[in-house]
């Protein structure tokens, strides 16, 4: 695949492959793979951990959304890497991508002191939601912990959007899967005690994920310093600070990340309200999301290709070539979506079934009933997520990160007193409430299409030939 769309200039004859199926398949599929090991990453601890009890399956999935949600906006500042990235490329100046690297490096290790001085704020807000007492202890023991790796996650985002922007996929795919092995095995010890080692329960989950962390960090350092990279990105020049590049990183992906940190602030704080309603619907949600994943996630890596191959069309000034791009994405993330909805519609009984503690448990055997009505409603979802994903990613990819932002945060934030209003306070059961989020997600996919439709964001390149 031709990684220099740039040096065929706006006006010349576009290949008809360009931004087809066969150009987003070479560089989304190992993305999609690539998410899919982070995907199986997150279930695999709240499988192991659901041998211990419904408890420590849930306080996993609440402390691990929260130590996220510490460093979100600093993952989506510098995961615009991705899309400066890919116009620099576009543009012919490849020396460009290295520099941005380099600022967003710079931004995370600035970051993270910030982001651990703010612990106390997150054991605060536990407090406030009044989660069940048993599983406030060990949520904030699997938070702590996750957060002292908070370093590894902000500067393996940084080399993974590097290596996403210039269409060199494989090198994330491996990282990921590396992270994904390592951790399997580091929770399968440290969790219950193997090869003569103490078990830590959720505490090894949280130790085996950092390990895993550590090691993918280590597969995307050692690409991003070999020769060949070094030579063609100039990438120890490129280790310095650079004023206008930092500023143009912070302009447009401060946007992306205020949208992140609000986003997943929102989307914690929906959980919570469901933990907090009791044990059997914490259990029942936790479940749902943990299949949640295994639609949602994957979709990312398709987002994914959509923003480098849009952004680097567009920084090559071929708009239409980016649109085909993304109607090629559309085409990848509902054929996905679709085969996932069929799947939630036909087996929801033997998908909640999988969580099954080892043991006899009451409050899993009265969660079982309401996760699989919830897990069947889910797929009618399950297509919007495909289409907002798909359309944000054509509208960052060129620029439109400001109304992208606006649109997305509008949309979580309305759905939290939704939520609590039906919840907390009319008391209707949890598939009322479930329903209303998913009324909410179909909305939404039809407003980013008809943005996407627009054809403003045809106009918004951020890098030029001739521009920064």
């Amino acid at each position: 695949m031709d990684t220099n769309p740039g040096s065929t200039k706006t006006g010349a004859t576009d290949s008809p492959r360009r931004g087809g199926l066969k150009e987003m398949t070479a560089l989304a599929v190992p993305m999609v793979i690539s998410h899919g090991c982070e995907t199986a990453l997150i279930f695999t601890d709240r499988l192991f951990l659901s041998r211990l009890g419904p408890d420590s399956m849930n306080a996993a999935m609440a402390g691990g959304l929260s130590a996220f949600m510490m460093m979100t906006f600093f993952v989506g500042l510098t995961g615009y890497v991705t899309a400066l990235a890919a116009q620099y490329l576009g543009a012919g100046r490849k020396e460009g991508c290295a520099l941005v690297v380099s600022q967003a490096a710079l931004i995370s290790l600035l970051a993270t002191p910030l982001i651990l001085a703010l612990r106390p704020l997150a054991h605060l807000f536990f407090q406030l939601m009044d989660l069940p007492p048993e599983q406030v202890g060990l949520q904030r023991t699997y938070f702590d912990i996750l957060l002292y790796g908070v370093i590894l996650a902000l500067l393996r985002n940084c080399l993974s959007c590097f290596f996403s922007g210039i269409g060199r996929t494989r090198v994330v795919m491996v990282s990921a899967m590396v992270a994904m092995l390592v951790n399997a095995a580091a929770n399968y010890v440290l969790i219950f005690g193997k090869l003569g080692l103490p078990a830590l329960g959720i505490r090894g989950a949280a130790w085996g994920t950092l390990t895993g962390s550590l090691c993918a960090l280590l597969v995307l350092l050692a690409a991003y310093l070999a020769r060949g990279n070094r030579r063609e990105y100039r990438v120890l020049s490129a280790l310095r600070f650079d004023r206008r590049v930092m500023a143009t990183l912070l302009r447009y992906g401060s946007p992306a990340g205020v949208e992140m940190f609000l986003n997943l602030l929102a989307f914690t704080t929906m959980i919570l309200i469901f933990h907090g309603h009791g044990p059997v619907t914490a259990t029942a949600v936790t479940i749902v999301f943990n299949w949640d994943l295994v639609s949602f996630v994957p979709l990312l890596g398709i987002q994914i290709g959509v923003v480098s191959l849009v952004g680097r069309y567009v920084g090559a000034g071929r708009p239409d070539t980016a649109e085909n791009a993304t109607r090629s994405g559309l085409k990848m993330a509902c054929a996905y979506s679709l085969g996932i909805l069929l799947l939630f519609v036909s087996l929801p009984g033997e998908l909640v079934s999988v969580f099954e503690p080892g043991h006899a448990d009451a409050v899993f055997s009265r969660a079982t009933p309401l996760a699989t009505t919830m897990l069947r409603l889910a797929a009618f979802y399950v297509l919007a997520d495909a289409v907002i994903l798909v359309y944000s990613g054509a509208l960052r990819g060129a620029g439109d990160t400001f109304w992208a932002m606006c649109a997305s945060v509008a949309l979580h934030w309305l759905l939290v007193p939704a939520l609590f209003l039906f919840l907390r306070v009319l008391e209707l059961p949890p598939q009322s409430a479930w329903l209303v989020l998913i009324a909410f997600l179909l909305c939404f996919s039809g407003l980013f299409y008809l943005r996407y439709r627009s054809g403003k964001w045809k106009t918004l390149a951020v890098v030029r030939d001739g521009r920064a």
